[in-house]
């Protein structure tokens, strides 16, 4: 018998569950993520669940991470100097695919050297360049990012700088062939400069999570998920830790499927901060063919396809003044629920709120709170941020007495960008407290927190609501219509047929929202979804049955919906694919693109052997040493071709090998 332990770190919770075999789930439990240290929320919630199922920490025979890490470094622009060896381009090469904005000033080397397509070499390698480059920089930088000019026809040039780079330095390394086998040199660049920046962030997670494990009695092997959904060891997870970018959703999707054995379907996953939609196919998840993006880069790592939305539990709830009936909107920004900062500071939160509450006027600041987080690194602040920050101090309090002046609050978005500071505000978790559909935290905050912005006014002057449970209904209303457009910007973007518009124009057209009514008039208009939908997220219960009804589609809610990511993080499987080129420089002649340079073979099915060869071999490898059993390889070739005077010429072929198995230690 085998007992595989799943962890998820998402942005408000951290998720844990113990499964038996693979085929049952004996245990589950939740935590508060700790962003100063995600280690903390790890170890509490692994405690929780073992001790919810009396499990000894030594029968753990797998241990499986899903972080928010990678994804949320790159989002709130974190991690740590680099350098960028850039051989080969011009200067405006740097201007690409917002390669100068993903190195944020960090030191870059433009260095003669490079191939061209065919791989051969245009220009030698300037290894003084490098050596004045290293001598310049020497202690500054806490890794290196090498991309050369058509490094994946040949990569010798990046091979041989990130081995002098080692030899000088000791830092990490990052060839961006290593990365991706496409061309696109800036791109590849892009993907290099992040996975660099990233290095020592997930390594000192990774350490920090297995030092828990040890802590904790568990000596098993720890494996992390990608961000297709695949598994990959932890190793392997420091070493190429831009792959774990959207392992959260990706872990989501997995977790899905297991749970419902679903094959074609919208999965959605409401967390605290954001709505993920991803669609099933044939059981599988669909891959963005652009590659992941993350923090606005878009870079080359394979990724599943991810439409998000800044919607979740924890979403700020803002007024709508304008016009005569007003309302609310929900998002992007995620606060900490009232609900919750009571919780953690009951007498200072309710004195607030009842002074508020003893005022016949509404306040603009009125229910929101803010708080300094202790541990973070305050970095280089400028004077309104310090002195902002100084002021706040310790402790919690009302925002209203924090904020002098209106120039303030943008000191105050900078503050809570760096992580420093965090804001507190009503949330749907509050208007759940307030109806009932949740007792997590402090019900009474909640529902004096709505009070308040009840009293706001709209543009006909009248109360935006009558009372603090109207106002939850129109909060939980807005929840439904926003998370219903979201899913309907997923299925138009993946239609195939085309309509003409854009996805978030059509998901939000007045005919198709009169058809989701059922117009009847001179026309009859019908609309519904037309594929099921699984919803997840410790919420999905409460708000997604709605959602199903408004879009006339099922809606699955499986039994351990609130911890499909975990799950996902551990019942998926190890997969490591290899991507390879045959290109024909001249007539008769094929070329196979290697690691180890290029090799010409008379004959296109000869070379297409011999790559076949090598990266089935590489791709066996690398699953190998991840920690996969049984493993199974499939091919698929691309080979294009051109009609000339009456035959078919061999232009190309792109191979790619696919190596899948089972984590050896999850077979039991």
């Amino acid at each position: 018998m085998a007992l595989l332990l799943g962890v998820d770190t998402g942005g408000t919770y951290t998720d844990a569950v113990l499964l038996r075999d693979e085929t049952e789930v004996i245990a589950s439990a939740k935590a508060l993520t700790t962003r100063a240290d995600l280690a903390v929320g790890i170890g509490a919630a692994i405690r929780a669940v073992l001790a919810q199922s009396g499990v000894a920490p030594g029968d753990v025979s797998l241990a499986s991470l899903s972080t928010t890490l990678a994804t949320n470094a790159l989002v709130e622009g974190q991690g740590e100097r680099v350098g960028l060896v850039f051989v080969g381009f011009r200067p405006a090469d740097l201007e690409q695919h917002g390669l100068r904005d993903a190195l944020r000033g960090d030191p870059v080397a433009l260095l003669g050297g490079g191939h061209n397509h065919a791989g051969g070499e245009a220009a030698p390698l300037d290894l003084a360049g490098l050596e004045a480059f290293l001598d310049a920089h020497a202690g500054t930088v806490s890794g290196y990012a090498v991309a050369a000019q058509f490094a994946t026809r040949n990569p010798a040039h990046e091979l041989a700088i990130a081995r002098r780079i080692a030899e000088r330095t000791g830092a990490p390394v990052t060839c961006s062939h290593h990365l991706s086998a496409r061309l696109n040199g800036p791109k590849r660049a892009v993907t290099a400069v992040l996975n660099a920046r990233l290095i020592g962030m997930i390594d000192r997670l990774i350490g920090r999570a297995q030092d828990v494990l040890g802590e904790l009695g568990i000596d098993a092997p720890m494996m992390v998920v990608r961000g297709d959904g695949a598994l990959m060891s932890a190793e392997q997870a420091r070493a190429r830790p831009i792959e774990t970018i959207l392992s959260g959703p990706a872990a989501s999707i997995v977790g899905a499927r297991w749970l419902t054995g679903a094959q074609d379907a919208l999965v959605s996953d409401i967390g605290g901060t954001t709505t993920d939609v991803a669609v099933l196919r044939g059981g599988r998840p669909a891959i963005d063919p652009q590659g992941a993006r993350a923090g606005g880069f878009r870079t080359m790592v394979e990724a599943v396809a991810m439409r998000t939305s800044g919607l979740g539990g924890d979403s700020q709830v803002h007024v709508q003044s304008e016009g005569l009936a007003g309302g609310v909107f929900l998002g992007p920004l995620r606060v900490v629920p009232v609900s919750l900062m009571a919780r953690d500071a009951p007498e200072e939160v309710h004195a607030a709120l009842d002074t508020q509450l003893r005022s016949t006027a509404p306040g603009e600041h009125d229910g929101r709170f803010v708080r300094a987080l202790p541990g973070m690194a305050r970095g280089d602040l400028a004077a309104r941020e310090a002195g902002l920050l100084e002021r706040i101090g310790a402790g919690v309090h009302p925002l209203g007495r924090i904020l002098r002046s209106r120039m303030e609050s943008g000191a105050l978005g900078r503050l809570i960008d760096r992580g420093l500071v965090q804001v507190s505000g009503v949330t749907p978790s509050d208007a759940s407290h307030v109806l009932g559909l949740l007792a997590a935290w402090d019900g009474e905050a909640a529902a004096k927190a709505l009070t308040l912005m009840a009293r706001r006014r709209t543009g006909s002057g009248d109360r935006l609501a009558a009372s603090a449970p109207d106002l939850a209904r129109m909060i939980v209303a807005q929840l439904t219509e926003q998370t219903a457009v979201t899913l309907l910007e997923t299925a138009f973007a993946e239609e195939a047929t085309v309509f003409g518009l854009p996805p978030d124009q059509l998901a939000r057209h007045v005919l198709l929202h009169k058809g989701l009514g059922r117009h009847r008039g001179l026309l009859a208009l019908d609309a519904a979804l037309n594929v099921e939908v699984v919803g997840l997220g410790a919420s999905a219960p409460t708000y997604y049955p709605a959602v199903g009804e408004r879009l006339h589609c099922r809606m699955i809610l499986p039994e351990h919906a609130g911890v499909a990511n975990a799950i996902g993080a551990v019942v998926g499987r190890i997969t490591m694919r290899r991507t390879g080129t045959v290109t024909a420089p001249a007539e008769g002649r094929f070329r196979v693109h290697l690691e180890t340079g290029p090799e010409d073979f008379s004959a296109a099915d000869d070379a297409m052997e011999r790559l076949e060869a090598v990266l089935r071999a590489d791709a066996r490898q690398e699953a190998l040493n991840a920690g996969a059993e049984g493993i199974q390889i499939t091919v698929a070739r691309d080979v294009r071709t051109v009609r000339a005077e009456a035959r078919e010429v061999f232009v190309e072929a792109t191979l790619t090998v696919e190596a899948s198995g089972r984590p050896r230690d999850a077979i039991g």
